[in-house]
């Protein structure tokens, strides 16, 4: 019997990385599910349309498989829901992640919408840091209250122990700015879990460990 010559498959590249969190506390019951290597499926219902419309650019653009279930009391306002929800999506992307062997690591990306221009750049480093350079002209989209953008993505980026930087080159319109900001997140996201085929094994970083 002969053995072919094409290369195997690394074991990296074969095992899908899926996690599920569940999150409860007094105020909000979150639970997420998350693929890194899916195609873009979101079922999202967190009781905040505009946070669901959010979540589904991070699925559809990022090719993450998401799903969000939330409860929490919206009769106070979104606040906690919204934060509990990134918290919650933040550990479910460190733990799909796990010691984050073979990821790419770095991930950037310009999203244009209409006539806002969003530029985000990510590390998955292990330190959370986030620089957050929006400004939105209007103090709600809808229901949504803008300054809860924030809120989501600190949560998120202490969670998930990444370094995010946020830019606005450009936008006047507020659900243009914050779409474009998400799409671009999911766009940086992808890039940097991606699997580096050059090093697949290996941990992306001098010091051996993030």
């Amino acid at each position: 019997m002969q053995t072919s010559d094409r290369p195997q498959i690394s074991p990296v590249f074969s095992v899908a990385r899926i996690a599920s969190v569940s999150r409860k506390t007094g105020e909000t019951d979150v639970q997420v599910t998350v693929n890194l290597d899916g195609t873009g499926k979101c079922n999202a219902k967190t009781g905040i349309p505009f946070l669901d419309h959010m979540l589904h650019q991070i699925s559809s653009h990022g090719l993450i498989d998401l799903d969000v279930q939330a409860v929490g009391d919206l009769e106070i306002d979104d606040h906690h829901t919204n934060e509990d929800v990134g918290i919650t999506l933040g550990m479910a992307i460190a733990k799909a992640l796990g010691d984050r062997k073979g990821i790419v690591r770095f991930g950037h990306f310009v999203a244009p919408l209409d006539e806002a221009l969003i530029q985000v750049a990510l590390d998955f480093s292990g330190r959370p840091h986030l620089s957050y350079g929006l400004e939105i002209p209007t103090q709600r989209v809808g229901t949504y209250d803008t300054q809860l953008v924030r809120e989501f993505f600190v949560a998120i980026i202490n969670h998930a122990q990444m370094t995010l930087h946020i830019r606005q080159l450009d936008g006047i319109n507020s659900h243009h700015i914050i779409e474009a900001t998400f799409k671009a997140f999911a766009r940086s996201m992808r890039m940097a879990v991606e699997i580096d085929p050059r090093r697949a094994h290996e941990i992306p970083s001098s010091k051996g460990v993030l």
